[in-house]
């Protein structure tokens, strides 16, 4: 069901790689509300997903732009801007990836160069985003900037790795940059701490099989799917949250405030 939340409303999303992705499923449902927006992803990964068939989907136009580089990020800005027709109304950042997990890297043997690259794609990014969106003058007033986060920035998974620190600097910079761009220019900045979700990235993580199984049984509401999470996104694109800013908000079937569950008990009492 759409109710034309995003009517008239423009933006740009990053990250759709498959239909399995959190900002595949947001494209779709921005697009059902009448939002309309541009496409990103870095060359590669467009290489390696299925970015096309989305597009076409939606009547949406791609450019390419990788998310750490600041002349990319100044080209997608205005691009975006000249493409849709005037300044943005919405941003979804759903970027992540550790070269240490891909590589097998423990957490207490990291390397370096690859802590240093993940850090940039899945953290630093979001401020260099900001920042370009800042210095355009992209954003109209009330706008609204969202990225995907993981409770793992708060409490300790230990497959998770250095994903977990690049999360809690990718909340930090929510904060932070969310309270320059609420007092001068009125826009909302927030992250969605999801439910852990099959996306393509989630799945490199080891043991996540055993994340989501466990997660499941401890949430009252069950996991949140990645559907749920576009419905949820669009919410705070839309302007029935307004006053919804520096937030770092929960959305995980109440898992992230249950000390233990009685299928957990069960489990560990046979």
């Amino acid at each position: 069901m759409s109710y034309n939340l995003l009517k008239g409303k423009r933006g740009i999303i990053f990250g759709a790689l498959d239909e399995n992705s959190i900002a595949w499923k947001t494209a779709e449902r921005v697009h059902a509300e009448g939002g309309t927006f541009v496409l990103t992803n870095a060359p590669i990964a467009m290489r390696m997903g299925q970015i096309d068939a989305l597009a076409k989907k939606t009547g949406s136009e791609i450019i390419p732009a990788d998310a750490t580089s600041e002349e990319d990020l100044a080209n997608l800005v205005e691009k975006a801007t000249e493409i849709l027709g005037g300044k943005l109304d919405f941003v979804l950042h759903s970027i992540g990836m550790s070269v240490n997990v891909r590589k097998g890297r423990k957490y207490t043997d990291e390397k370096y160069d690859f802590t240093a690259k993940g850090w940039d794609v899945s953290a630093l990014s979001f401020h260099k985003v900001m920042q370009t969106l800042y210095k355009a003058d992209a954003m109209n007033e009330w706008g609204s900037i969202v990225a995907l986060t993981y409770m793992a920035a708060q409490r300790t998974f230990p497959d998770y790795n250095d994903m977990a620190d690049n999360k809690a600097y990718l909340e930090s910079v929510a904060r932070s940059f969310g309270y320059f761009y609420g007092k001068e220019k009125k826009v909302r900045v927030n992250t969605i701490s999801q439910s852990p979700t099959p996306t393509t990235a989630g799945q490199g993580v080891k043991g996540f099989d055993g994340f989501i199984s466990y997660a499941e049984k401890m949430s009252p509401l069950g996991n949140a799917t990645a559907q749920d999470c576009a419905d949820y996104t669009v919410t705070l694109f839309s302007d029935l949250t307004k006053k919804v800013t520096m937030q770092n908000l929960f959305h995980d079937g109440g898992f992230s405030n249950t000390g233990v569950s009685q299928e957990v008990i069960e489990y560990f009492s046979k």
